[in-house]
């Protein structure tokens, strides 16, 4: 049926096989048959197909297997943490209060960044004897902090957030960097809480003498 002048016409377009051929005949002067070089083209592409999918699958493969050893490593590290902590409890099982803080200051005195994040792991442990001691019930520290009220708890947001750099110590292994501002600027916050609930001396002393966090420099 022929269009009318209403009807849209629309034009098919191919490959112009003919042309190709004029270009290859240019470039290689006839020196190579047309179907063998046809045939050589799908034969590189397959072989090229062939490799980038193996190369893909190996890129997969590395990118699962650091991503399984990075939680490993996380795991170990964060049961690190916990023996540390477990240790700590045992060695100050009969110290009072003051005497751990002490400890904690002279963690926060070392040049060490592995001393300011022990130092924060202590200080948390203080923290969750306190709660328990004030009567705040909970499994976790996180839990009890959650059953406080500004009202009777003024340093609460204090301890919402000490409590926070020391998950993202316990949590985030290597990839957590500490600075010595942030060591100190959290048990500042720690100190805070402490002094609210008398765990601490009012100066942040402890018996072995030493100032309170604000005091280093």
């Amino acid at each position: 049926m022929q269009p009318d002048t209403n009807d849209i016409v629309v034009g098919t377009y191919s490959f112009n096989n003919n042309l190709f051929k004029v270009l290859y005949d240019s470039l290689f002067g006839g020196s190579l048959s047309y179907d063998s070089f046809t045939s050589f083209v799908l034969t590189a592409w397959t072989i090229y197909s062939i490799f980038a999918f193996l190369l893909s699958a190996l890129f997969i493969f590395g990118i699962v297997y650091a991503y399984i050893r990075l939680n490993e490593y996380e795991e170990i590290e964060h049961h690190h943490l916990h023996e540390q902590e477990h240790l700590w409890h045992e060695l100050h099982a009969g110290h009072g209060e003051d005497e751990r803080w002490h400890n904690v200051q002279r963690h926060l005195a070392s040049g060490n960044p592995n001393d300011w994040k022990l130092a924060i792991i202590e200080a948390d442990v203080l923290l969750e004897r306190m709660l328990d001691k004030a009567g705040y019930a909970g499994v976790t520290i996180g839990d009890k902090l959650k059953g406080a009220s500004t009202h009777s708890f003024n340093t609460l947001q204090d301890a919402w957030e000490a409590h926070r750099v020391r998950n993202q110590i316990a949590h985030g292994g290597t990839d957590f960097v500490l600075t010595e501002r942030t060591a100190k600027d959290t048990l500042i916050m720690y100190e805070r809480v402490f002094k609210e609930f008398d765990v601490i001396g009012g100066d942040g002393h402890g018996h072995g003498g030493g100032h309170g966090i604000s005091g280093h420099h």
